[in-house]
């Protein structure tokens, strides 16, 4: 990024964001969305302009390995994982980080979430807020 980006005047924003977790966090979600919304989408539809319906259908299948994470350049700031229109998380790994005063520490590996406990309350939460709002529920196929 430094070298090809910075390097070449071409930056969007202060150098010495480069790297820190707004930024990162800002590169995921622009990788996030050009590989599931646009080139999952565009192979599957085929190159040419894509409505909302098929970015969403991108998106619910996307699937990064860990091939695919390093080729991006992306290796250890995202889990490898796949989504579907049952699961927008993919595994949902995290890691955990610590402050030292200066700058965030890694302190895990991937940790992968225990889904039988966690899965049942995200379901409950979603199931309370569509009845509150009076939504009908989008139905998988």
């Amino acid at each position: 990024m430094l070298k090809y980006v910075y390097g070449r005047g071409k930056g969007a924003g202060p150098e010495g964001d480069v790297g820190t977790g707004p930024w990162i966090q800002g590169m995921l979600r622009a990788l996030l969305t050009t590989e599931g919304g646009l080139r999952t989408a565009m192979h599957h539809f085929g190159h040419q302009p894509l409505t909302g319906a098929q970015v969403q259908w991108g998106l619910e299948h996307l699937s990064l390995t860990p091939a695919s994470i390093k080729e991006l350049g992306a290796e250890g700031l995202i889990a490898p994982f796949t989504l579907s229109c049952r699961d927008h998380e993919g595994g949902g790994g995290v890691k955990f980080q610590q402050w030292d005063g200066t700058q965030w520490t890694v302190l895990t590996d991937w940790i992968a979430p225990d889904q039988a406990l966690v899965r049942p309350l995200v379901e409950a939460s979603a199931a309370k807020y569509a009845q509150e709002k009076g939504i009908t529920p989008r139905t998988c196929p």
